[in-house]
């Protein structure tokens, strides 16, 4: 199909044709501090590493890209081939277009961080249930991303109001900061990467619930025509190299 040659020219682009006959894999990357990031125009960041490895073990050629979430999972719903991406979760409509990995890394359960003026309020509520009822309290929501399939049910109905926003990790936490929302949910690895980083974060107030759903699994994704063999060597190199945080 004619899309799909033209998806091979762009993947081939700038690289050699018998690397790209042997099966390089484009493999893409979101900005997430610490998990991979760009630090003065270098690409950072411990899962970006990780991934790195993971590919040089199995013996598989990648050529990592940065990339918008939104986009990455519009190249795997267009059929995008010899494609991957690193670092996801588990959800049934992202596994209707993309094939996954045996986990290469499991996330801390996420916390709360709130503003220190109704930090007070957020802490009194017993549960998520009673604090997501809570009709006189702003959530900040980044549009587009999963907070794992135990807490978006839990978002999706809230009678919080809602501030959602297309931005990154790092914008966000800004924008709650400045008071544009009262709390969000937070990755662990996210605020202690970025508190250290961004001054104006310090006041802002972690908290804790008791029924706070497990940290979730990751895994790297291919698009669904990288043979099984390929993935069977980057679960290999994933128990090898990639299952150690």
């Amino acid at each position: 199909m004619m899309w799909q040659k033209y998806f091979i020219g762009v993947l081939c682009a700038g690289t050699s044709v018998a690397a790209c006959a042997q099966g390089e894999l484009t493999v893409s990357w979101r900005e997430k501090a610490p998990y991979y990031y760009l630090d003065n125009g270098v690409a950072k960041g411990f899962m970006l590493d990780r991934a790195r490895q993971v590919f040089a073990a199995a013996g598989v050629p990648a050529r990592f890209v940065n990339e918008p979430q939104k986009r990455i999972w519009a190249n795997f719903a267009h059929g995008l081939p010899n494609y991957c991406s690193i670092s996801w979760y588990r959800l049934p409509e992202r596994e209707a277009v993309a094939q996954y990995s045996v986990a290469v890394h499991t996330d801390q359960p996420h916390a709360i961080l709130a503003v220190p003026a109704v930090a007070a309020r957020i802490k009194a509520h017993g549960n998520l249930k009673s604090l997501l009822a809570d009709k006189s309290l702003t959530l900040a929501v980044i549009d587009g991303v999963s907070y794992g399939p135990g807490l978006d049910p839990l978002i999706a109905a809230s009678e919080n109001r809602i501030m959602r926003r297309t931005v990154e990790t790092a914008a966000m936490f800004r924008m709650v900061a400045l008071g544009r929302a009262d709390y969000l949910f937070v990755d662990r690895e996210d605020w202690n990467h970025l508190r250290q980083r961004i001054p104006e974060l310090k006041p802002l107030v972690l908290i804790d619930f008791p029924d706070m759903p497990p940290g979730l699994k990751r895994y790297f994704v291919c698009s669904r025509d990288v043979p099984a063999e390929t993935m069977e060597r980057l679960n290999r190199a994933i128990a090898g190299v990639g299952a150690r945080r």
